[in-house]
């Protein structure tokens, strides 16, 4: 006997003003499986599942649930009706705690005006037991790892009595002990016959814990897949339409000589006494786990957070950097790991993005030259390959994938010397990282000195020149390319002391 679906969405169309963003796509997910949704960015994943949840209304198609036919006009209707989602930003109150968190706007009361507040921790409580997670009902959401918050947004879905449950990138920020945690939590739900819906770029991943895939591409359902009938290579030919040879392509180049160097510098707790320089052409990659004191460093060197200490050259000139501005000033461009807390102003355009840090090069006395800043752009859009209907397209409409190339395309418009990445290919799909690894080629063959920050070690090795690892706050040693490995990594990450011991067991 088949497996029942407990989802059917099928010949779904969804138009926006000048762009057919999904077109007759189908997707049956059947009772207690992972399902993979994968495609590249602006496939058209997040609308459909925005669309599952209630947050858009389709234009065609039909969808059925639990073998009904149904409308999912609103949020409310598809959580009522069993659907839960899980974004990639996490959507929780910082300031509440776990539990009001848990059963936002939907509060037990004892009586018309007075929240039963015993009861809804005890109920928290009942939820955080049955996933076995690390936290308390009372913990204030603000004080939890990312990791953590992902546990509360699931209890939160259970809280509704979901029985598909969406989960979008939820391993991006995680380390591989919380991945594995998390992994756990999804065979316990599965158990229960809870269907998860499981979207990630990340196709490791998905051969681990997928049963079922479907891949979509330009809008369109491409394939459905059994993953143990299938293989990476054959999943990426799906998403991308082509093969990709190379995942991290390289290129002849010279490296030149030190025109970036950091010493001494020192920043709080994460930051102590960091040194380091950078080559003409050359790509230096910063590995070490999270909590290594990574982010910190970048943040301190790019002036976001205040020194205490060290001293910063560039062209063999000592730069004085007290903010954002004077980096920037100096010949400095930092491509952050949030790039849209940080990076992007979500309710401007693509074309104001990217012109953002650069607007005194299209300034002539009072005014701005907008020819000169839109012939800017569109070269920028067009280089980059930004998949856009319009610059004057707000970016917050755009995928993860293109509003990374935004970020990137607006240090590339700056002209800047040096360019921190943070990052840079978090959340987004193959064929995308692929074009961030050709364009840090194009900036190393133009001399520039690059630093990026990466906790996928197989990217690390992939596009590194040179590797500096740090652990609690300190680098711990500089690994040339040709003798990085994993192990050698690891081994540093974890810090000298533990190296020593892990050597002597």
């Amino acid at each position: 006997m088949a497996e029942p679906y407990v989802l059917k969405m099928s010949n779904i169309t969804k138009r926006f003003p000048g762009v057919l963003a999904l077109d007759h796509v189908s997707l049956q997910v059947k009772k207690g499986e992972v399902h993979a949704l994968l495609g590249e960015n602006g496939a058209g994943k997040s609308t459909l599942m925005k669309i599952l949840a209630g947050a858009y209304v389709k234009d065609e198609g039909e969808i059925e649930l639990f073998s009904q036919k149904t409308e999912l006009g609103t949020p409310r209707i598809a959580e009522e009706l069993g659907v839960g989602i899980i974004y990639q930003e996490l959507n929780l109150i910082p300031t509440l705690t776990v539990a009001e968190n848990i059963f936002l706007g939907r509060y037990q009361m004892s009586n018309a005006v007075k929240i039963d507040w015993k009861q809804l921790y005890e109920e928290a409580d009942k939820l955080l037991a049955e996933l076995d997670v690390d936290v308390k009902s009372t913990d204030y959401v603000k004080n939890l790892r990312i990791a953590q918050q992902q546990m509360v947004e699931v209890a939160k879905a259970l809280s509704m009595n979901a029985k598909i449950i969406v989960m979008d990138e939820p391993t991006s920020p995680l380390t591989e002990k919380e991945t594995q945690n998390l992994f756990r939590i999804i065979r316990k739900l599965k158990a229960e016959e809870i269907s998860i819906i499981y979207i990630s770029h990340r196709l490791e991943e998905v051969m681990e814990i997928c049963d079922r895939a479907t891949v979509m591409r330009d809008g369109c359902t491409i394939q459905e897949l059994n993953i143990a009938d299938t293989n990476m290579d054959e999943i990426i030919r799906l998403m991308v339409g082509r093969e990709l040879k190379d995942k991290y392509p390289r290129i002849e180049k010279e490296i030149g000589e030190e025109i970036f160097r950091v010493e001494g510098i020192c920043a709080g707790p994460k930051v102590n006494d960091i040194s380091f320089s950078i080559r003409a052409g050359e790509v230096l990659c910063l590995g070490g786990l999270v909590g290594a004191g990574r982010t910190e460093t970048a943040r301190a060197i790019f002036g976001l957070d205040k020194k205490t200490a060290g001293k910063i050259w560039l062209d063999g000139k000592e730069c004085v950097i007290h903010s954002s501005r004077d980096a920037i000033d100096a010949g400095i461009g930092y491509v952050t790991e949030d790039r849209k807390g940080e990076g992007l102003v979500l309710k401007l355009s693509v074309g104001e993005n990217i012109t953002l840090a650069s607007l005194t090069q299209f300034c002539h006395g009072p005014h701005l030259n907008l020819k000169a800043e839109e012939t800017s752009i569109l070269d920028y859009v067009e280089k980059l390959k930004i998949k856009t209907p319009s610059v004057y397209q707000k970016v917050e409409n755009l995928s993860g994938g293109n509003q990374q190339k935004v970020v990137l395309a607006k240090w590339l418009l700056s002209d800047c010397k040096v360019l921190i990445l943070d990052e840079p290919t978090r959340g987004i799909d193959v064929g995308a990282k692929i074009e961030v690894y050709n364009l840090i080629n194009d900036m190393t063959k133009a001399g520039k000195a690059v630093l990026a920050i990466t906790s996928e070690i197989p990217e690390l090795l992939g596009i590194c020149d040179r590797v500096m690892v740090m652990s609690r706050g300190r680098v711990t040693g500089f690994l040339e390319r040709d003798e990085a490995d994993q192990e050698s990594i690891m081994r540093l990450a974890v810090g000298a002391e533990e190296a020593m011991k892990g050597m002597a067991s």
